[in-house]
């Protein structure tokens, strides 16, 4: 006797897909980030500064003690997890931390100073939105071992000149707060706190819980409920110790000389606990409430905190998907930075595959900023130039077999209303070279 069949199916394979707020990064895109980071790196070669990579993923207690405790990242936002031998492991919520551990640990901070600079993805467990997300990439820059106002400043003209590189210097502000020494934001915390209280019954549930945790950072609310009681909050900069004024005023000074603009914004706090002295932020007012474009400051603590020499820091951090959109909402993306094709290489049937395949070979090492993209896979000659065409380059150069016999190649402008030409393979070289330079003039 035969068994019954079951009659239960295997239920279908859930479709997997990429986890929220973490994005793929299309080709369609990667050129456009592939121009950015180009200008970056030059820039911080220009500047001095030297690449360090680290990790993505270290120790939770890293940024426990360095970000803060109380802060929403360490208590909210950080994808931590224990490995297999039980330790606790966080994948990195930002740069800095990283980088100062990397610097402690290699003995790079032993008597002497470093410029150093990464850039790479962190991870948050925020709520995803346009220009924020889970994982998000930053460049950032990072000064040990000098004290004065003079690397604060140079640190933000660096900044200011890749907004100029960019087109986006008229798109952007400087806001600057002063934080002082740890002795007068003590002090200052106490009358922020008695003034808070006071105006109890006006905070809203986030102030309320950062009064006894991190006050200043209510300062930084943007709730509109609060924004008149928030003005007349006690303001950190009357109440500075007498050598971070002093600093300060040398910043701007030194700032008004190299002739950028800024704005005092006497509650700019940062985030993170291990800020002190100089702090800023870049902002825009062209990507709606993701304003900010770059922040950083002095954290001359940090060091120390995490069991190394007093040292004297500075850095900044900018988020690489936030300018790409600023670019786009802008449209300040250049020329050339979309990736497109220069050249497709178009064999107008199979027996001119192979003289296609060398001839670009030779093309490509003669001239070596030259895109070209070889036609494979066959097909009739209707369908080869449809796919020169969806190529999106700018030429096609054709091999057929009158080319073949005479040593000759027809390059047929594809974006432009222009008599194709027939020229020996000899000239093509210089040819191309021409063309090229006029696209890019």
């Amino acid at each position: 006797m035969s068994k019954p069949q079951s009659s239960h199916q295997e239920p279908s394979k859930k479709k997997i897909q990429a986890i929220r707020g973490m994005n793929d990064l299309l080709p369609g895109q990667s050129a456009l980030w592939q121009y950015f980071e180009g200008q970056v790196r030059a820039l911080m070669q220009r500047y001095g500064y030297d690449e360090i990579r680290t990790p993505i993923v270290e120790q939770t207690a890293l940024f426990a003690r360095s970000i803060g405790e109380v802060t929403d990242i360490v208590e909210k936002e950080m994808y931590t997890f224990e490995d297999r031998n039980g330790d606790s492991l966080t994948l990195r919520p930002e740069g800095t931390a990283s980088c100062v551990r990397a610097a402690m640990e290699h003995g790079l901070l032993h008597n002497q100073t470093q410029r150093l600079w990464y850039q790479g993805p962190m991870f948050r467990h925020e709520r995803p939105q346009k220009g924020r997300y889970r994982q998000f990439h930053q460049v950032g820059v990072e000064a040990f071992g000098l004290d004065g106002p003079d690397i604060d400043a140079e640190v933000i003209l660096l900044s200011a000149r890749l907004w100029q590189q960019l087109g986006l210097f008229e798109h952007v502000t400087l806001e600057l707060n002063s934080l002082g020494s740890a002795e007068a934001r003590a002090a200052y915390r106490d009358l922020l706190v008695a003034y808070f209280e006071r105006h109890h019954a006006l905070l809203d549930e986030d102030s309320r819980r950062r009064l006894t945790s991190n006050p200043l950072r209510i300062l930084d609310s943007k709730n509109p409920d609060m924004a008149e009681m928030l003005a007349g909050a006690p303001q950190l900069m009357d109440h500075l110790d007498d050598a971070s004024r002093e600093h300060f005023e040398q910043l701007t000074a030194l700032l008004d000389a190299a002739g950028i603009d800024y704005v005092i914004n006497p509650r700019l706090v940062r985030g993170l606990d291990y800020y002190g002295r100089t702090v800023f932020e870049w902002t825009t007012t062209a990507l709606g409430s993701q304003g900010t474009v770059c922040a950083g400051g002095r954290y001359d603590g940090l060091v120390e905190q995490l069991g190394g020499k007093p040292t004297p820091a500075v850095g900044f951090a900018m988020g690489i998907e936030r300018l790409i959109l600023l670019l786009e909402t802008l449209e300040l993306v250049p020329d050339g930075a979309r990736g497109e094709l220069d050249l497709y290489l178009l064999p107008m049937d199979d027996a001119a595959t192979r003289q296609a395949l060398l001839l670009g070979e030779r093309l490509r090492s003669e001239l070596p900023g030259l895109r070209a993209q070889l036609h494979c896979g066959g097909g009739s000659f209707k369908s080869r130039i449809k796919k020169a065409d969806r190529s999106g380059a700018r030429l096609a150069l054709l091999l057929g077999e009158d080319e073949l016999a005479n040593g000759r190649a027809t390059l047929k402008f594809l974006r432009e209303e222009r008599e194709q030409l027939s020229l020996p393979q000899a000239e093509l070289n210089a040819t191309l070279a021409a063309l090229l330079a006029d696209e890019h003039a």
